[in-house]
């Protein structure tokens, strides 16, 4: 588990953030950052003010990286770059987590290291990761900024023989009633704007490898401008699906033939594939290591895959 409880006794009373400063080695940010989220327990009850005067018996939930050995791939004294495997989070969303990026990432380089940018669970490829607090917040500035480009590759279902544009708004669905998509293109939603480019198309699967730029970065951008262009990515387990198997999904319930049938492979078949930035008067041009055209193999043939819902 990448979460562990710590138990102390504290004899002398003092406020709670200034004896975890002392004992943990934390900034008072930190310390605060542990009380707010509930991590500190003082006598069997959940202390919630950082400045309450403690003492007595204390447990505290820390994080201790957990790694599974996923090395960088390239590493610099400011940042670190990952080739981050498909079905892997980048955080733990609970504190029962078992295993994310964030492991990874603090296994190689500490306690102030984090990454720096979002990507899906599902999709692999480049993550960013600073090494050190001054860094994470400069290189977080630069993917706020948008002066990160990022190229992604994916294979989606039919053939594509020309570059195209797609530029439509997407607007967060807030009405699962009826749909579980989770974004909508919507005109009152936010500009998003993506460029696509065939790179190769497989007869056998039927299926186009494309080269994916998006301008903007609304979640699940890349994901939803395909699907509005019925040409819905591989492996994609919401995304052009029938609604009752969408939640089966979403329930982890659903079986890994019901998977390989409905959605055409047992992954989502997207990549983060390049990063082009700079840092400190350097460029960076940044590929991933992996061979994504070479997972073509896992795409369930189209006679033995559903069609795409719309």
């Amino acid at each position: 588990m990448a979460f562990i409880n710590k138990n102390y006794y504290l004899e002398n009373p003092m406020p709670a953030f200034l004896f975890l400063m002392r004992h943990l080695g934390v900034r008072q940010g930190e310390a605060q950052k542990i009380v707010a989220t509930g991590r500190l327990v003082v006598n069997g009850e959940t202390v919630t003010d950082s400045g309450a005067i403690i003492r007595g018996d204390l447990t505290v939930k820390l994080f201790e990286p957990q790694p599974k050995g996923y090395d960088p791939i390239f590493v610099t004294p400011d940042f670190a770059l990952f080739d981050k495997p498909s079905g892997t989070l980048v955080h733990p969303t609970t504190y029962r987590t078992p295993h994310s990026m964030l492991d990874e990432i603090r296994h190689h380089f500490g306690k102030d290291a984090n990454a720096t940018h979002r990507i899906d669970m599902e999709t692999s490829g480049l993550l960013l990761a600073s090494r050190t607090k001054s860094a994470e917040k400069s290189l977080k500035t630069m993917f706020e900024n948008r002066t990160v480009q990022k190229s992604y590759l994916a294979w989606v279902r039919g053939r594509i023989a020309a570059p195209f544009e797609v530029d439509v708004p997407l607007k967060q669905n807030t009405d699962f009633s009826t749909i579980k998509l989770k974004m909508l293109v919507d005109r009152s939603g936010k500009p998003a704007h993506t460029h696509f480019e065939p790179i190769e198309y497989d007869p056998r699967h039927d299926a186009t490898l494309l080269r994916a730029t998006p301008h903007t970065g609304r979640q699940h951008q890349i994901r939803v401008h395909l699907f509005h262009v019925k040409h819905p990515i591989l492996g994609d387990p919401i995304y052009g699906v029938p609604m009752p198997i969408a939640i089966r999904y979403l329930d982890k319930v659903l079986t890994a033939e019901e998977r390989r049938f409905y959605m055409g492979a047992p992954r989502l078949m997207l990549h983060a594939q390049s990063l082009d930035f700079q840092h400190k008067g350097v460029r960076y041009i940044l590929e991933s290591r992996m061979d994504f055209e070479g997972l073509k193999g896992l795409i369930v043939p189209p006679d033995e895959r559903h069609e795409a819902v719309y």
